[in-house]
């Protein structure tokens, strides 16, 4: 996804922009993190108050949580990113393979994809010859459209230090008024827990696909309503269990 929605079209910007290659965004992985971080916190949060425990629970609970759920969901995106990489290089083996064995089929398979995008007569079999004549591009080409998969795949690392770092920042906003102490921290978490998702949802919108109020209001809604279940959730077992 480009930096920037727009760019200049010069030749010189063209083609340095399109020698430096895809570039790699983390957007989804913080997104994924900072929504998960702060909905898991609050609703700890949430669910603790319903229960009418005492403050420092909460402390505890968030804090324990904010650190183990905060790597279990970096180390699930760090190993499914590298589920990523297996998969790219598995389709990149059998594909040179497969070159390697039938050139014939594969050249084939060449001609129907340029098909599919509007290379037909006279220009198909230099195309064909030209994609054909570098193996390296070949398989690119094979790889994205055959088996769909991305020019580039993703940094693991740096995929999962996003979710963490976003887990961790948004995730404690909630518990900040509880450090603080008072009587009304839980609303006042309950704000700025909101605002948090009303941010993230902004964020998600940067990309102009709807306006950013909708997409925050959208985050706010599900954030929202998964401490409004763990709140009922605490206050129903705090009513069964007297």
């Amino acid at each position: 996804m480009p930096k920037t929605a727009d760019h200049e079209h010069t030749h010189e910007a063209i083609r340095e922009r399109l020698a430096a290659g895809p570039h790699q965004s983390y957007l989804r992985d913080w997104v994924y993190g900072g929504i998960d971080g702060t909905i898991t916190t609050f609703a700890i949060v949430s669910g603790v108050v319903g229960a009418h425990l005492a403050p420092n629970v909460i402390l505890i609970l968030g804090g324990a949580s904010l650190i183990a759920d905060g790597f279990a969901m970096a180390a699930g995106n760090y190993l499914a990113t590298r589920a990523e990489h297996d998969e790219f290089r598995f389709a990149e083996a059998v594909e040179r393979r497969h070159i390697e064995k039938y050139p014939e089929g594969e050249r084939e398979e060449v001609r129907e994809i340029l098909r599919g995008i509007g290379v037909i007569d006279d220009l198909l079999e230099p195309v064909v010859g030209s994609v054909t004549a570098d193996r390296d591009r070949w398989v690119r080409m094979m790889l994205r459209d055959e088996y769909g998969l991305p020019a580039a795949v993703r940094s693991a690392w740096r995929a999962a230090a996003a979710t963490f770092t976003a887990f961790l920042l948004c995730g404690l906003v909630p518990l900040i008024p509880f450090v603080a102490g008072g009587h009304n921290a839980f609303w006042i978490a309950g704000a700025i827990t909101s605002l948090i998702f009303l941010v993230i949802g902004a964020l998600k919108s940067r990309w102009p696909v709807q306006p950013w109020w909708r997409a925050g209001l959208i985050t706010l809604a599900i954030g929202g309503g998964a401490a409004g279940v763990a709140f009922l959730i605490g206050a129903w077992l705090r009513s069964i269990t007297g």
